[in-house]
């Protein structure tokens, strides 16, 4: 498919150009994190970059970013504000899924492409009742045809992005018991927002609630997803691919934040008692150590898993991601232990650090799932 468009801004991804989104994203990060409010001086500094466009296909004009450039751009983005980079890795991943296997309709895409400003993408897959679809079962959310269009009707959850979405791509089932994604624009008659979203992190993504009542979308908005040999649909996030890396680069953005935030107050630091600077101690210093020691392992995982010839690794990837959680959530306990009350005082960065790193336990395969899946394959007859 050839969407015809203008070319698309090529972003300056050198590590001197990154560190500058990332100090811009951080100014107000604190501020949106209070609100909650949808974070929109960071949206517009991240699409002035060209980065939510930096994996565009460049047979569409974009940049093409692979896998690699995708993750430092993450890193980058989480480091300065990880609500601002959830939203980016999401819509990131929707150009890099059309960039490998196109699905989305021509004209649609073309539109998305031409969007004027930010123009943001979420697959809105969980249900109240259902929960993650990584762990097994279909939709409630169903279309029926009506003619020339299908009808939308049903309730999501977690629908990251909120009424800033340009497109929602929802998961369905239709009328005659297909499975896949609606393309549906944020804008249309009939979707309505539920401000459920009040969580212990990445409180500015606005995950809310949405409702679809009688959606219509042309008949080409719906990409169906392949049910198994056996005609049992399996979630394609259940286990991690060699693509699925952007959401830990962000909590490993994180992990970075509140590293350099320790550096910071240690260096500011100077107790009465003591008189000098606490970094000047041994115990700040071996402190210190362990949260580096926390990131490079982390960042370590991160690249050595996109950048590993060959696939033998793969069966493995969903493994590398809960390690790299398990690392970027070490390093920022590790900071909070050593550094008591002020560490969670909201007049000090790290409880929000904290709060942030945490959520990326969330994102499919779920550490549960991910070493239950390992052990039952290693184990196998």
């Amino acid at each position: 498919m050839t969407v015809a468009v203008g070319t698309l801004p090529k972003p300056d991804l050198s590590d001197e150009a990154l560190a500058a989104v990332t100090a811009e994203l951080a100014a107000t990060a604190e501020e949106y994190d209070r609100t909650g409010a949808i974070p929109v001086r960071g949206i517009e500094a991240v699409h002035r970059a060209g980065l939510l466009t930096a994996t565009v296909a460049e047979r569409y004009g974009g940049p093409g970013a692979g896998f690699v450039d995708t993750v430092r751009i993450l890193t980058a983005l989480g480091e300065g504000d990880p609500s601002v980079a959830l939203l980016a890795a999401n819509t990131l991943a929707t150009h890099q899924g059309q960039a490998l296997a196109p699905t989305w309709p021509e004209a649609v895409y073309s539109r998305l492409l031409s969007h004027e400003g930010p123009a943001l993408v979420n697959a809105i897959r969980a249900e109240p009742e259902l929960g993650a679809p990584a762990r097994g079962g279909l939709p409630k959310t169903a279309v029926r045809r009506d003619g020339d269009e299908w009808v939308l009707n049903g309730h999501k959850a977690y629908a990251t992005g909120g009424t800033a979405l340009a497109y929602h791509v929802v998961w369905v089932v239709t009328d005659d018991d297909r499975v896949g994604h609606l393309v549906v624009p944020g804008g249309a008659a009939g979707i309505a927002w539920l401000d459920t979203w009040d969580h212990l992190g990445l409180r500015a993504s606005n995950t809310h609630d949405v409702v679809y009542t009688d959606v219509r979308v042309p008949l080409d908005a719906f990409v169906e997803i392949p049910r198994g040999p056996d005609g049992v649909y399996r979630d394609p996030a259940a286990a991690a691919g060699i693509g699925s890396f952007g959401h830990p680069a962000l909590y490993v953005g994180v992990a970075r934040a509140a590293r350099a935030a320790f550096v910071r107050y240690a260096r500011e630091r100077v107790p009465t008692a003591l008189g000098r600077p606490i970094a000047t101690t041994e115990r700040i210093r071996s402190v210190a150590g362990e949260i580096d020691a926390q990131v490079a392992q982390a960042e370590t995982l991160l690249y050595g898993a996109l950048l590993r010839p060959g696939t033998a690794h793969h069966p493995q990837l969903s493994l590398l991601k809960v390690q790299i959680a398990r690392s970027a959530i070490a390093a920022v306990q590790t900071a909070v232990a050593a550094l008591g009350n002020p560490a969670l005082s909201r007049h000090n960065p790290f409880e929000r650090h904290l709060r942030d790193v945490l959520c990326v336990r969330v994102h499919p395969p779920q550490e549960d799932a991910a070493l239950l899946a390992a052990g039952t394959r290693l184990l196998a007859p």
